[in-house]
């Protein structure tokens, strides 16, 4: 088995309700964060990390995201028309990126169901799955680091973040016997623990590394509550089978399926923005120095 990724599985069939009713007609995937739609930022993740095979697994209602990174050869053609070649370049590069394939989760079953739907295509190799709720501004350095992680140890990779106890409820949990640097052993998986009940801090986020073994285990799961094939689980069984290693950030994250945390994430790139930033920090500066002035 070669330690290399070179394919990622991205699970983009979710309803977005939190975000309604804007989703009703939108995907999720395709709300702007400044000037690019979110589940782009995802796949140039990706991409910067060397992996150019992705797996997208959609719905019927996200075409658009499927549309987003296929060609529009009319419309660069018309750009280039109006002179506009930069854009159209722009347009054109978005289908380079990396191969975009795409497989339809005809009803939501969960996490480890959508996973596990892209075993046909990643076959008997390591991958990525990257979760687009989870937006990574980083470089690429957080799953370049993961996948460095697999290379060296021949296990799969979850990213861990510490967050507040209070938080832990919302999260996966990891408990872990061992820490060097940002690489810690994983011994057991909580979900959503209480916080008094929490083995610790060190809670779950959206990238993980895979061996192929994980489709074996996913294959074992039986559906929950819900009806929902739970990644968790076979995750645990990871653990027992032949470990499993967590990967510890703090920066870079943005938790954008919060409504809170995709404003953040909106201001926060516009001010790094090389042609929006220096304005818009001048506009925030004069509203916040109204505000106060109210």
């Amino acid at each position: 088995m070669s330690s290399s990724v070179r394919k990622a599985v991205i699970p983009a069939a979710g309803l977005g309700t939190r975000f309604l009713p804007v989703t009703k007609a939108v995907p999720k995937e395709m709300l702007p964060v400044v000037d690019r739609p979110a589940i782009q930022y995802v796949v140039e993740e990706a991409a910067a990390c060397g992996i150019d095979d992705i797996l997208l697994v959609s719905s019927p209602y996200k075409k658009a995201v499927e549309d987003h990174f296929d060609r529009a050869y009319e419309l660069e053609r018309r750009l280039r028309d109006k002179g506009k070649d930069a854009d159209a370049d722009a347009l054109a590069a978005l289908a380079d990126l990396a191969q975009v394939h795409v497989v339809r989760q005809g009803e939501p079953m969960g996490l480890g169901h959508a996973v596990a739907m892209g075993r046909r295509h990643v076959g008997d190799e390591p991958f990525a799955v990257l979760l687009p709720d989870d937006l990574m501004v980083d470089g690429g350095e957080l799953l370049r680091g993961m996948i460095d992680t697999l290379a060296r140890t021949g296990t799969s990779v979850v990213a861990l973040k510490e967050v507040a106890m209070s938080e832990v409820s919302s999260y996966g949990c990891a408990a872990v016997s061992e820490r060097h640097g940002p690489v810690a052993t994983i011994t057991k998986l909580v979900e959503k623990p209480k916080p008094e009940d929490a083995p610790s801090n060190l809670a779950v986020m959206g990238r993980y590394v895979f061996t192929p073994t994980v489709f074996d285990e996913l294959a074992k799961v039986r559906p929950g509550v819900g009806g929902e094939i739970q990644l968790t689980d076979a995750m645990d069984a990871l653990i027992r089978r032949e470990g499993f290693a967590g990967y510890v950030f703090s920066e870079g994250r943005y938790d954008i399926g919060q409504k809170q945390d995709f404003l953040r994430a909106t201001v926060e790139l516009a001010l790094e923005h090389p042609e929006l930033g220096p304005d818009f920090r001048l506009f925030l500066a004069d509203l916040a120095k109204r505000q106060l002035l109210d």
